[in-house]
């Protein structure tokens, strides 16, 4: 079984500089470990626990950073897609068209990922189980997309709070998807701080190491130069600092597991 591929990056824009700063401090450690890999960015963080919370650039100029970041540096990128509409505008620049969870089952956003011919990542929602996951990949397959990932990022478990349950892998495996894991996201805590969501960042390498050794195709890790001031899902990003070490024992347990 070859090594999975990582989805990397901010959970937002924050800025321009800031992509930039962090792809290329991202590609350096990429390169020295020889993996294969996404940034990842978000221009519209639309579902935010406050109205006045940070969104980003918007879909226009999230995507032309995005594409410049992948042309200069030679590394390709995913972001989130919320309408049918930015979904056209997104395939022009971006490699991996990722579907937010809230909005899984919304056909006519699949469906408009579907016909880019972009290779589509959706994310799980926190209110399916493994096995419904199926009804979503005969919705793409249906509108002639095979190109497609499913990711796991933890179900609703009581209030404020989010369990991964790792046999979910293996089952949706079982059914022929190809699977993602979110280790941020599953570490999250929804609005748990009141007008913002928290989070156990200690815990997302935790799990990414269960979600490797079970066989996943690609492992999913938000990461930030300095979580604290992150503009937005701060308590669960992985800092910057951490992921070379996090990413070289990830590289460790898959070979022990399946080399």
């Amino acid at each position: 079984m070859n090594q999975p591929f990582y989805i990397l990056g901010p959970c937002g824009l924050e800025s321009e500089e800031f992509a930039w700063d962090m792809a290329r401090s991202i590609k350096e450690i990429a390169d020295r470990l020889g993996i294969k890999w996404y940034f990842k960015a978000s221009y519209d963080k639309a579902n935010r626990t406050s109205g006045d919370a940070f969104r980003g650039p918007g879909v226009q100029e999230g995507t032309r950073i995005l594409g410049e970041i992948s042309k200069e540096l030679g590394i390709p990128v995913t972001t989130d897609i919320h309408t049918p509409e930015d979904a056209a505008i997104a395939a022009e620049s971006i490699d991996l068209l990722q579907i937010p969870a809230f909005l899984c089952r919304q056909t006519d956003l699949l469906e408009a990922c579907a016909k880019t011919g972009r290779t589509v990542n959706i994310k799980k929602g926190q209110f399916l189980a493994p096995w419904d996951t199926v009804n979503i990949a005969k919705k793409m397959q249906g509108f002639g997309c095979d190109d497609f990932y499913l990711t796991e990022r933890g179900v609703s478990f009581g209030y404020n709070n989010l369990v991964a349950d790792m046999r979910s892998l293996y089952w949706m495996k079982e059914e022929g998807i190809r699977v993602i894991f979110d280790a941020t996201h599953s570490v999250q805590r929804p609005g748990g701080l009141g007008g913002s969501t928290g989070g156990d960042s200690v815990l997302a390498p935790v799990l990414a190491r269960a979600a490797v050794a079970t066989g996943v195709d690609g492992v999913f890790m938000e990461v930030h130069s300095n979580p604290a001031e992150a503009l937005s899902d701060g308590p669960n990003q992985i800092p910057l600092s951490d992921i070379e070490s996090v990413l070289k024992r990830l590289i460790a347990v898959h070979e022990a597991a399946h080399g």
